[in-house]
């Protein structure tokens, strides 16, 4: 059949250029990869409330969260999470791109994005202009990353009424200036949508995320989106702002309608992560102190929390950097085009404070070592 031909044709350009992708399961490595920042995945509490959990409501939510998949559980977390970030309500999804999706996708209005914004507020902007038949070429409308000079003029000239963020960009590891993009969109009767993925347990009061830290919690003009699979160990998503909000995702949000709820165990072991990281700013300044030390071995800018991303060349140098710090037993990210906003193939280095500080140490030495 043609279309396979062409597809072949298309995955041997990208092999060719260094884009190939594949999956393999994980391996025994030394983590400086994944997203576990405070090590809470396999704390023996969140183990025990999803076993708990697990036992009593079975491995699935069996349904959707209007029709059999919502619990009790769902419905705690839910109170707990907008408690913790202070919000008047919040609404889980079962990931944080679906959150994402769902948040963009029932806000009314054109969304201007952060350039750099992750690739579900991409994805969910087009969505919407699509809708609206606004879309032009495929590609959402973005102001340059953190830049509040082309923010203000994009906010004079599209008069958007949605402007969306990352807190902590995923990719890079930088902060967006939250006040002074909040100053800049309550100017213009914008409603500002923070992505806090990676903000959520590593920043903030008590681990609430960039927003809080902002002093914008349960500002009217904010929503947060954030997903529980990062700092909380967990799965799923999660949509905090005013209640009208919830009332209309509930109503309209075609991920939280039609979606099948996240299983109840999930969110048990999310709620006791929560609690944990509430209460951990002893891992938090841990944490701030290994990004310190990675970033300076590394020579890459200081990170805002856990994410610092050295450049690597071309993608075959940064897959080749990669493959040799697995070789060494270190597991890294490996980002390439088109997962890299700035378009440069780099190695993403997270911090996980579940990761003992002597075998953290010597990880970031043998990154440095194979650097290219």
């Amino acid at each position: 059949m043609k279309l396979w031909d062409r597809l072949e044709r298309k995955a041997a350009l990208r092999e060719r250029a260094g884009l190939a992708r594949t999956v393999r399961p994980r391996t025994e490595a030394v983590d400086l990869a994944g997203n576990d920042y405070l090590g809470l995945s396999r704390h023996p509490r969140v183990i025990a409330a999803a076993v708990a959990a697990l036992e009593e409501h079975g491995l699935g939510a069996g349904g959707s969260r209007l029709v059999r998949g919502t619990t009790e559980l769902h419905e705690s977390f839910e109170d707990a999470i907008a408690r913790h970030l202070r919000a008047e309500t919040a609404t889980l999804y079962s990931s944080g791109y679906l959150a994402n999706l769902g948040a963009l996708a029932a806000l009314p209005g054109p969304v201007l994005l952060d350039a750099h914004a992750h690739a579900s507020l991409h994805d969910a902007a087009k969505h919407s202009a699509a809708k609206r038949n606004t879309a032009e070429h495929g590609q959402a409308d973005t102001f340059a990353h953190n830049d509040l000079d082309d923010l203000e003029r994009q906010l004079s000239t599209l008069r958007p009424s949605v402007v969306a963020i990352e807190s902590v960009y995923s990719v890079l590891g930088d902060a967006a200036p939250l006040r002074e993009i909040h100053a800049l969109t309550s100017a213009h009767d914008a409603l500002l949508v923070v992505d806090e993925a990676h903000a959520i347990g590593t920043i903030g009061p008590r681990g609430a995320g960039g927003v809080a830290a902002a002093g914008l919690s349960g500002d009217p003009g904010v929503v947060v989106t954030a997903t529980l699979s990062k700092a909380l160990g967990s799965a799923g998503g999660v949509i905090a702002g005013p209640a009208a909000l919830r009332r209309h995702l509930t109503d309209t949000s075609r991920p939280f309608v039609y979606d099948t709820a996240p299983p109840p165990a999930v969110i048990a072991g999310a709620a006791a992560a929560l609690t944990l990281a509430r209460g951990a700013d002893d891992a938090r300044a841990e944490l701030a102190r290994r990004a310190s030390s990675a970033a300076e071995a590394l020579d890459a800018p200081r990170p805002a929390a856990g994410v610092l991303s050295p450049p690597a060349g071309d993608a075959h140098a940064a897959a080749a950097w990669a493959r040799r710090c697995a070789e060494r037993g270190v597991a890294v990210g490996c980002f390439r085009p088109p997962s890299t906003p700035d378009h440069r193939s780099r190695l993403r280095i997270t911090i996980n404070t579940g990761v003992e500080a002597a075998d953290f140490d010597k990880a970031v030495q043998a990154v440095r070592e194979e650097r290219p």
